[in-house]
């Protein structure tokens, strides 16, 4: 029976040709590869969601009682929806060197290329294994990675390292900022506009909430902590929506926002989320059921992805850079699983083909010169891997 044979381009029309979007199932894209894996006699496991409609795959390529090397990607994309794109998000077109998609970018081109050397991994024995980790849902908050880091810690034998493969030109990345997403829902008391005063406004409330979250990102600008390997060198953070109201002659009795912390290693966010709920709790929610008891703020995390560093020297940072050969690291503001692996006790380095600048744009982009570095790096590993450990 014959096996399924891709080319990095090959392979990636094949996965852009998924519609991934994070509020659709990543199951086809999934079931495909498992299938492509058992043609070479690799098996996998799927880790589902509670819905049972996503799932992460892991795969080992080689011996597995011995500490192996982690290729991390998320399957999820990005939507479409109101962007102008020129062609079909959805199908790989190549034009002047560049491969369009939605996903090309971020990050389907770092599997596509780690998939399409199934062969040659296959082909010559490795003494040292390659792990296969795919997940679901980094996109909202890296929902997936949560779960197949679990998965790893739990092996008889853990891998020694991990490579996340986000675009980030084949550099080495040794750190990036941690996000905490929240969303507020605030209740008020609903009135006529004329007798304001003895309602309770739910928009205006979250107002001065969100107007408190500004002032904490403003003093987090302007008093630090610093650290200039990052861009913004301090911990962000923002309101990205809000909702609330329906006529202006009604005080609104509902308002919902969102907002976000993206803090740098040094920062602890969870103290400036009880700082935040201090003010939502012991300052504005007392005038509010002042009038109405049943008034008041409900504040929940939806995501938390912490953030990552890695020195130097650790063995994994240099392991990396021999494989893509370069000879420096730097840190990125944009969040990855990296440090969900790597808190889960899995040195990990961010590494992948492609500009974080293409991603989540219309007519998202991978250079093939990216794609053809980052299989280079997949040679080198290889090489390494059929050495003993």
């Amino acid at each position: 029976m014959s096996k399924t044979t891709l080319s990095s381009k090959e392979m990636l029309k094949r996965l852009v040709g998924f519609d991934t979007t994070s509020v659709r199932s990543n199951l086809d894209l999934i079931h495909w590869v498992q299938n492509y894996l058992k043609e070479y006699g690799i098996e996998s496991s799927l880790i589902h969601d509670a819905t049972k409609n996503k799932a992460n795959l892991h795969a080992i390529i080689g011996p597995q009682n011995v500490p192996g090397v982690v290729l991390s990607g998320h399957t999820d994309v990005v939507p479409v929806e109101g962007q102008a794109w020129d062609s079909d998000p959805f199908t790989l077109r190549d034009h002047d060197g560049l491969l369009y998609g939605r996903g090309t970018c971020d990050m389907k081109g770092f599997i596509a290329v780690a998939l399409a050397k199934v062969p040659e991994m296959i082909r010559q024995p490795l003494a040292t294994p390659i792990h296969f980790a795919l997940s679901y849902d980094e996109e909202i908050g890296c929902l997936g990675a949560h779960d197949i880091a679990r998965h790893l810690e739990k092996l008889p034998v853990k891998p020694k390292l991990c490579v996340v493969g986000e675009p980030t030109g084949m550099k080495a990345i040794t750190g990036h900022k941690g996000i905490c997403d929240f969303d507020c829902v605030v209740h008020g008391k609903e009135a006529h506009s004329s007798l304001a005063p003895y309602a309770v406004n739910a928009v205006e409330s979250a107002a001065e909430l969100v107007a408190y979250i500004k002032s904490v990102a403003r003093r987090m600008a302007n008093e630090g902590p610093y650290n200039k390997q990052f861009d913004p060198p301090f911990t962000t953070v923002h309101t990205g929506t809000m909702k609330g109201g329906t006529v202006v002659n009604i005080v609104p009795n509902r308002c919902e926002f969102s907002f976000e912390i993206r803090n740098i290693p040094e920062v602890n966010p969870e103290t400036l989320i009880e700082e935040i709920r201090q003010y939502a709790f012991k300052t504005l929610e007392p005038r509010m059921k002042d009038i109405d008891p049943k008034t008041g703020f409900e504040i929940k995390a939806s995501a938390r992805v912490p953030a990552f560093d890695i020195i130097n020297t650790d063995p994994a940072v240099t392991f990396v850079l021999s494989l893509s050969g370069a000879n420096s690291t730097e840190k990125v503001s944009f969040a990855t699983e990296a440090g969900i692996f790597h808190s889960a006790g899995i040195p990990t380095v961010v590494c992948g083909p492609g500009s974080i600048s293409q991603a989540h744009k219309p007519n998202e982009y991978v250079a093939i010169d990216q794609l053809t570095k980052c299989e280079n790096f997949m040679d080198r590993l290889m090489e390494k891997m059929r050495k003993a450990a």
